[in-house]
């Protein structure tokens, strides 16, 4: 297998150029820029492990990603090439040939076409809450590590969600756009309170939960519906069934990933088992709402309204006249419907939260490429070891992915047997395992032929050194 995350350029220029004498080739102590970014620890007790000359490594990042994670970037020295929109696939197959690190949000999607030209690559950050732009499996195998950010985001789509199902209770949708176009129309027929109506939350996770707790402090009855058992949060109930769900609530919103099982988890079915004139929302992913029977709901009369922020395919850009039918074919008749509220995808789209997510997603990234820490990844064991002392010299941190099979460790070890292992972790997931070592008591020379032995074994699937 090609070894897709090496960085074995940059590691022997630090080699070579700690061998000729330049003051530049390890950098073992910590600097304050690094230290700020990773929480704040104490310059006198740990240093930061970068077998590399920061300049070195290469980030790039599309869609606009917040610029808390450009500085944090260039805070470590990286160099950072910044783009406000996703890449054609041939113009990202061609930059993405050179790059450490990748940070994207929804639109960019790194297929397995587009990561086996990835030579360098060794992490991507989704600085958003959803990963399935990525062939993750792809990724893991070829010891690509994922991050994103499941939290930062939670409280921006739980508000939005709240104003959806006020304007949709309200028609307010319909009345701004009838005064836009001069026309009077003060009515109250089927406009409702949302005081005492249900919300039937599908899925009850970072989001769904925030939201609960929202509804229930503007009035709201609320029951639940996971796949998995959680503890309800104030007077919330879950339900056994999501039929149960949709024959009681008033208002369904959808918060579930993209998967095979949620894939039109509301279709026709679904929306006959409904009330007569209840709401549905999803601000979650863009399949799992069969959306042309959504459509033949609302005509019928069944469902009184909806508001999508999430579409089965979206415009890879901003502009006029991109949500079409030549995008979806359902475009033109959804937009003529009434009550219904259409976004372009907005439900984390706040400054708090693009804020929060740049800060976590470019940290996590950090800490990877700098120190070998994989937790949090979604694709790839999570490993961590505690930091290393100042006062620990000649120390070295091994960083080695390979194909999960019998007998690798012994074959590791067997390499690292001469020095000693002051600590060592290791984890699998799937196909792929990582194993964390620090070995103490190892020179230059060491160095070099470990990495080597390591580089040479069979299932090696990445090799670094930390020093």
């Amino acid at each position: 297998m090609s070894n897709p995350q090496d960085i074995a350029g940059t590691f022997q220029r630090a080699l070579s150029i700690s061998e000729s004498g330049s003051p530049h080739a390890v950098l073992t102590s910590p600097t304050q820029s690094y230290l700020a970014q990773v929480g704040g620890i104490s310059l006198k007790s740990t240093k930061a492990l970068k077998p590399f000359s920061t300049g070195d490594i290469k980030i790039l990042l599309l869609e606009n990603v917040n610029s808390t994670a450009i500085n944090i970037f260039k805070n470590q020295g990286y160099q950072v090439e910044f783009y406000k929109t996703s890449l054609p696939e041939d113009e990202l197959i061609e930059k993405i040939k050179d790059v450490h690190a990748i940070g994207i949000r929804s639109k960019t999607k790194l297929t397995s076409k587009i990561l086996q030209h990835a030579k360098n690559l060794v992490t991507v950050g989704c600085f958003c809450i959803g990963t399935n732009q990525v062939d993750l499996e792809y990724a893991g195998k070829a010891g690509i590590a994922v991050f994103n950010s499941p939290f930062s985001n939670s409280r921006s789509v739980a508000e939005l969600v709240i104003a959806e199902i006020i304007t949709l209770a309200r028609q307010l949708g319909d009345r701004s756009i009838e005064m836009h176009t001069g026309t009077w129309n003060k009515v109250s027929a089927k406009c409702w309170e949302i005081r005492g109506k249900t919300l039937g939350i599908v899925g009850y996770g970072h989001i769904g939960s925030q939201l609960s707790v929202l509804a229930e402090s503007m009035g709201m009855n609320v029951i639940y519906y996971d796949v998995t058992m959680i503890m309800a949060l104030g007077n919330s109930k879950q339900v056994d069934t999501l039929d149960d769900l949709l024959q009681r609530a008033d208002f369904v919103t959808l918060h579930v990933p993209a998967t095979a099982e949620t894939k039109n988890l509301l279709s026709t079915p679904q929306f006959a088992a409904m009330k007569d004139g209840a709401y549905v929302i999803n601000a979650s992913r863009g399949t799992v709402i069969d959306i042309p029977a959504l459509i033949e709901a609302m005509k019928a009369g069944k469902i009184a309204g909806a508001a999508l922020d999430v579409y089965p395919h979206e415009p890879a850009k901003n502009g006029e006249g991109l949500f079409s039918n030549e995008l979806n074919g359902f475009a033109e008749e959804l937009c003529s419907l009434r009550n219904v509220i259409l976004t372009p995808h907005i439900g984390g789209s706040t400054e708090e939260a693009q804020s929060a997510i740049g800060i976590e997603v470019a940290t996590s990234l950090t800490k990877y490429i700098n120190e070998g820490n994989s937790i949090g990844a979604v694709n790839f064991p999570e490993v961590s070891l505690r930091d290393l002392d100042l006062d620990q010299e000649n120390s070295v941190r091994v960083l080695y992915i390979h194909q999960n099979v019998p007998g690798v460790l012994k074959t590791v070890n067997n390499i690292l047997s001469n020095h000693n292992i002051e600590k060592q972790f290791t984890d699998s997931r799937g196909d792929v395992a990582y194993l964390m070592a620090d070995i103490s008591e190892v020179d230059q020379t060491d160095i070099k032929s470990l990495y080597e032995q390591l580089e040479q074994t069979p299932y090696k699937i990445a090799t670094r050194l930390l020093y």
